[in-house]
């Protein structure tokens, strides 16, 4: 498939999915049925863009600002600044003091930027809805009083609480579902999100956002989780490269032509009830003006049904729907898809790279070393995020050397001892920050303990209370290896991946911009783990680790769970690939690739279209060629 920017493609999208706005005096209220816009009900699909993710330019749409301030999101923290963390008696999300005087600060700074830039509906502008807080299902449980008290004044902080007549609405219809490291990649049928939207439209919804419309890119060190992927391409209809994902893209946008046809119907009448069988079921939109829709489901998950309604005949393929806008002609159903097609990654016209090398020494991981104390220390309250590397060194005397090991709970490995004093490093990487759940601003992260010595001859020695040293990052952190600047500040030498194993160890080497304009890709595949960089930025982490976990063709059909279909289906091509040969489905288990976006260079004030590019590659566990 032609490569085509994700911008391009949003414009495309949103201008058809929502209603263009010219940028003049409106009017936004609401009943029980739909939003109300310049006086007309309105029946409205979004979809979720994260712009730290996948920037796209400006398309003349309605706009769904959702404030927040926790996201969850998958991003690191849940959105939060780790320093919040540490604010005197701040406990996230309830009602606590501390922490709704830094929300309302946050919200009104928020507010306030887009009053200054005109952009709420009463001043002409796109935005028609803005959301506080987000997902409190977990929290509203464990919190209890003090959850509903804090809901309570985050409603009346935000917009006041003086109506009970509000339309249905839906901020989050799952297109797919994230990825982790180690996790096969999660793949939601298109037919099993389409019959969801219009079973939620049949039901008297009339907004629905999804999430993700566009996937995009955790770059840097934004993803949370732990452990959640580079790439957040959410198998959403737009992907991660900004290309359309077939055929959910126009699956959806058929299912939306069909609700658009009926919507003046839906919009005026509250839908019917009508039984056709044991599993099948009709909603029937009666307008009086005249005007009528009807949504005839099948709700079994194996068998096809044929209904009759209003004395006519339709078949219903197993969990589907279908629209008849007319009440009586077909124009959409849910189960009916048409062909998928495939993007395929090619490899550039760039010549084999030539690598260079820099090793950390790690005999002397600790020899800047500002801070050592008695125990073992939460590793977040030690480093602040500001690297994903925490050393903690310690140097346990042995009277007499005998066979050890050591061991934790995450960990057992055999170290050297010798007597008299040794040295014991061990270097945590944190792989993204909890992002969600009840106070998970008390999770700890790093060396928890306990760190045991066995074999000494006096049985077990617990090494968690004596003194430990701790340095935060790598030297080639502090050295700013990933930046044009600090690139020269060691030296290289040179390398090839085919070299022993290396762990901790940094690449670099250049390469020219490829031809053409279509998005691009690092091959990770003979890497292990570490983080990546492009000219100074950071473009993400990488950790090539196969998926554990089946591996199969999954039915569209029952209530969505990421669990039940684990794995990105690929309809395989015989002649194109021979290894699947026979087989309807191949599975993608682990992710290889990390998107580069935007590349170019810039030299002082200069910006290069086309330059040599330079690439750091920061390997903590390179791989086995």
């Amino acid at each position: 498939m032609a490569a085509i920017s994700a911008s391009k493609w949003v414009s495309l999208l949103l201008t058809s999915l929502l209603l263009c706005i010219k940028l003049t005096q409106c009017s936004v209220i609401y009943d029980k049925k739909s939003l109300i816009i310049n006086g007309q009900r309105r029946l409205l699909f979004s979809g979720s863009i994260h712009y730290p993710r996948s920037t796209p330019d400006k398309a003349g749409m309605y706009m769904h600002l959702r404030i927040g301030p926790f996201v969850c999101a998958e991003w690191n923290f849940g959105g939060f600044p780790v320093w919040l963390k540490y604010v005197p008696g701040i406990s996230f999300r309830t009602d606590n003091e501390p922490f709704k005087m830094a929300m309302q600060k946050f919200t009104t700074k928020i507010v306030q930027m887009m009053k200054n830039e005109k952009l709420f509906e009463s001043q002409g502008g796109p935005i028609i809805l803005s959301q506080i807080e987000n997902e409190y299902g977990a929290e509203s449980k464990a919190f209890g009083a003090a959850g509903h008290a804090y809901l309570t004044w985050a409603a009346k902080m935000a917009v006041g609480l003086d109506t009970e007549t509000k339309p249905t609405m839906w901020t989050e219809a799952w297109t797919g579902w994230f990825s982790d490291f180690g996790g096969p990649l999660p793949h939601r049928p298109v037919q099993d999100l389409a019959f969801a939207v219009a079973r939620f439209i049949q039901k008297g919804g009339s907004f629905t956002n999804y999430y993700m419309y566009h996937g995009g890119t955790n770059f840097g060190r934004t993803a949370g989780g732990p452990f959640i992927t580079t790439s957040y391409d959410y198998d959403a209809p737009i992907d991660e490269y900004g290309l359309l994902r077939q055929p959910k893209y126009n699956h959806l946008r058929e299912l939306h032509k069909a609700i658009k046809l009926s919507e003046r119907a839906i919009l005026s009448a509250d839908p019917a009830f009508v039984s056709l069988g044991s599993y099948e079921q009709a909603h029937v939109f009666s307008s009086k003006t005249g005007g009528c829709a009807a949504f005839l489901a099948n709700y079994h998950i194996n068998s096809s049904a044929t209904v009759v309604f209003r004395n006519n005949h339709y078949h219903l393929l197993p969990w589907s729907i279908s629209i008849l806008p007319d009440c009586k002609n077909v124009a959409f159903n849910t189960a009916q898809v048409g062909r998928t097609s495939r993007v395929h990654m090619s490899p550039t016209n760039v010549n084999r790279l030539s690598w260079q090398a820099f090793s950390e020494d790690i005999s002397s991981a600790d020899s800047d070393s500002k801070m050592t104390v008695s125990g073992l220390l939460d590793q977040l309250s030690v480093t602040r995020d500001t690297s994903d590397y925490l050393w903690y060194s310690t140097s346990p005397k042995v009277m007499l050397y005998m066979s050890s090991s050591m061991a934790n709970t995450q960990f057992t490995g055999n170290p050297h001892l010798h007597a008299g004093m040794n040295k014991i490093s061990l270097l945590s990487v944190a792989v993204g920050l909890q992002n969600n759940g009840p106070h998970f601003e008390l999770w700890k992260t790093g060396v928890l303990g306990p760190v045991v010595l066995n074999g000494l001859g006096h049985g077990s020695r617990d090494m968690s209370p004596q003194k430990w040293s701790y340095q935060v990052g790598l030297k080639g952190e502090s050295k700013n290896l990933a930046t044009p600047t600090g690139i020269s500040s060691v030296d290289w030498v040179e390398s090839s991946f085919a070299d022993n194993h290396r762990p901790l160890t940094w690449y670099k080497a250049y390469f020219n911009a490829p031809e053409g304009a279509e998005p691009l890709a690092i091959d990770m595949k003979r890497m292990g783990k570490g983080q990546v960089w492009i000219n100074g930025q950071s473009i993400g982490r990488y950790w090539t680790k196969h998926a554990t976990g089946s591996c199969t063709p999954c039915s569209y059909a029952g209530t969505y769970r990421p669990v039940p279909c684990p794995s990105i289906l690929v309809e395989a091509d015989p002649e194109f690939d021979s290894r699947v040969r026979g087989n309807r489905w191949r599975c993608i288990h682990d992710i290889a690739y990390e998107k580069i976006d935007k590349l170019r260079c810039v030299y002082g004030r200069k910006l290069y279209t086309c330059c040599k590019f330079e690439i750091i590659v920061n390997c903590y566990k390179r791989a086995l060629q």
